[in-house]
């Protein structure tokens, strides 16, 4: 039988070919972007209490209400507005679900999602199932920060929905207030949907603020936020997220969610839901946890050939590695890991375009002492 695909740019994702090759080759892995310390012991006696206590069967389709009242607590302590829990919360199986669901909820077969490059793999393959295309405009390739001028011109009567990324991944590179100024102008100026991926919006570095959507009263009329509690709390393995959106899109949204997973791993959500009322500290110290890790790897990075690029936030760290090689990203990351012993991703998949001569691989810091130490060691080699 011939099978014609919906997907046909898509293949295996290079974090699963890079976390394959690690295994294969005994690397250190600091390619995929997971922590290997362990989750919260508090976290971890609330999932096992939730569990022995019988929740254990379907939870509620848009979440159980703890949690979703727990998340509009902690969205009004952070940001200063509160969500209602009931109409604009909903709980996902991580935050690619939430991210597919939003797309697939609204983007309609002809429309156009513009999505700065470089950026997260899994943006096109929905924009591409909704029957939609993805139109790329590249950050800036030192500093990537974002060209307005670039996005404006990019929009099309076709447009539907904007999409943006804050600390960005895989350069960690942050929105300012000045830029959420711009996205509130053109969303506003052309009647744009806005898709705004904040999964790293706890590990901010240098006094930084986290510019979520959700303090611009003009854009959560019209945003889906998207956050992970896999990145908040070293648990990406149990893929638990959510979406604050308003009414009108979050019952869209649920739509879909319902036909989709319908509902997200029942004991999870009683054990976050304690987390997150019982243990604020956790994500007000989470920056501060990150940014130790972040600043011993840039210094021991700097006893190497490779130059560190700053990190304003999340857990990965670019460098450059033009001084070891001339090899290209993919061609490089696949040496550094089957010759050295050190797994990265390379840039290019995160790009339509890559620019030109790019010399960048992605490295996870989100480990512990001694990873990172054994990963140092063998890149000191090269």
């Amino acid at each position: 039988m011939r099978v014609q695909t919906k997907l046909p740019k898509v293949g295996t994702t290079i974090f699963t070919v890079m976390s394959q090759l690690a295994m294969e080759h005994k690397a250190v892995n600091l390619g995929q972007g997971f922590p290997d310390f362990p989750v919260p012991d508090a976290l971890v006696e609330s999932l096992d209490r939730a569990m022995r206590a019988g929740h254990n069967q379907y939870a509620p389709m848009t979440g159980i209400p703890a949690l979703r009242q727990a998340i509009a607590h902690k969205t009004e302590r952070v940001y200063g507005w509160r969500p209602d829990a009931d109409s604009e919360v909903t709980v996902t199986s991580g935050a690619s679900e939430a991210i597919f669901d939003a797309i697939l909820a609204v983007v309609r077969a002809g429309d156009e999602v513009i999505v700065l490059d470089p950026c997260y793999d899994c943006y096109e393959p929905a924009i591409d199932l909704a029957g939609a295309r993805a139109v790329h405009v590249s950050l800036d390739p030192q500093t990537f920060a974002p060209d307005w001028a670039k996005v404006r011109a990019a929009v099309t009567p076709r447009t539907r929905m904007l999409m943006i990324n804050s600390p960005h991944n895989p350069s960690g590179a942050m929105l300012s207030q000045a830029d959420m100024r711009e996205v509130a102008a053109i969303v506003r100026e052309h009647d744009l949907l806005l898709l705004s991926d904040e999964v790293y919006e706890h590990i901010v570095f240098d006094g930084a603020r986290h510019e979520s959507a959700l303090r611009y009263p003009e854009l959560r009329d019209r945003t889906f936020v998207v956050s992970s509690f896999g990145k908040t709390y070293h648990c990406t393995g149990w893929k638990v997220g959510y979406c604050i959106a308003p009414p009108a899109l979050s019952a869209e949204f649920r739509k879909v969610h319902q036909y989709n997973v319908f509902c997200t791993f029942a004991p999870a959500q009683h054990a976050f839901a304690e987390m997150i009322e019982q243990h604020p500290a956790h994500y007000d110290e989470l920056g501060a946890f990150y940014e130790a890790k972040r600043d011993h790897f840039a210094e021991q990075l700097r006893s190497t050939r490779l130059k560190p690029l700053p990190v304003p936030g999340g857990y990965f760290q670019l460098v450059d590695y033009s001084a070891v090689s001339d090899l290209d990203d993919l061609a490089f990351c696949r040496w550094l890991t089957t010759e050295h012993g050190v797994a990265a991703i390379p840039l290019s998949p995160f790009y339509e375009t890559p620019p030109a001569g790019q010399r960048l691989a992605r490295l996870c810091f989100a480990k512990n002492a001694a990873t990172l130490d054994a990963a140092i060691e063998r890149l000191r080699r090269l």
